[in-house]
């Protein structure tokens, strides 16, 4: 059997996602280890968890550091900083926004981000998860974790079925649209809200009389599947981003980085 991986995880809440990948590392569905559980919220139940199995825990104070940084847009800037490079990258606020909103936003995720890599580094991990961590990341922070921009290590779980409703409520936007399928995604991290080339995806039918809580409900189940299933793709090192590019009818051409999952070894 191969080494086990190192598993770092980032959550803000109560963790369900996060205890279904220790059990998946318990049972041996991941071939894998945790090494460290990271927070923004020093009260997160996934703590509670991360005590509870004795592993390391680490928490940025994010909230503090916005209202820092809200008083004194420089402060404690890391030196590596590059605005102008991390705002080309970024898609995550555009330029019609005010100014002052984009540069006291990439500045305060900055500080944080430096400091929550600093404690990062004190722990080996060999993949980054993200569950139910409420932060969106910067390309600050990914280019420091995605040394090799070819295997991307920072994967996230969403609840929707990308690239349909991204950001904070897959489920509820799902809800409210009227669809009559939901789901979730697993997909890896890239500059954008949502917008990192998909690892595996789970869909369940609505009835007519689901709730949202229940719809809700639901979507856990199969993340709480699907996720330890892509991880391990990670492990047995199955996946592969792959640059494709498509003729549209038009003749418009398109830019795509997929994910391949590459068949077992024998």
């Amino acid at each position: 059997m191969k080494e086990k991986i190192r598993i770092g995880a980032l959550i803000s809440g109560g963790g369900s996602n996060l205890q279904a990948i220790l059990d998946s590392c318990e049972n041996g569905q991941i071939n894998g280890k945790v090494t460290f559980i990271g927070s923004d919220n020093p009260r997160s139940e996934g703590l509670k968890r991360a005590a509870a199995s004795r592993i390391p825990t680490l928490f940025v104070d994010y909230s503090s550091i916005i209202q820092q940084v809200k008083a004194d847009p420089a402060a404690a800037l890391p030196a590596d900083f590059d605005y102008e490079d991390i705002f080309a990258k970024q898609t995550l606020v555009q330029g019609g926004t005010d100014d002052r909103k984009i540069r006291s936003f990439l500045f305060s995720r900055a500080v944080a981000e430096a400091q929550l890599l600093a404690e990062m580094a004190k722990h080996p991990y060999d993949l980054l998860v993200l569950a139910g961590f409420m932060r969106t990341l910067t390309p600050y922070f990914i280019d420091r974790v995605n040394l090799d921009r070819s295997k991307p290590c920072i994967m996230n779980i969403h609840p929707a079925l990308l690239p349909a409703f991204p950001g904070t409520d897959g489920y509820g936007d799902t809800f409210r649209y009227g669809c009559k399928v939901a789901g979730c995604t697993v997909h890896f991290i890239d500059y954008g809200e949502d917008t990192g080339p998909i690892i595996g995806q789970r869909a369940f039918a609505i009835a007519a009389d689901d709730s949202l809580e229940l719809i809700r409900k639901k979507g856990l189940k199969h993340e709480w599947q699907l996720y330890p299933q892509c991880i391990q793709l990670f492990a047995e090192g199955r996946l592969k981003t792959v640059k494709k590019t498509f003729t549209l009818p038009n003749g418009q051409q398109l830019q795509r980085t997929i994910v391949e999952i590459l068949p077992e070894s024998s």
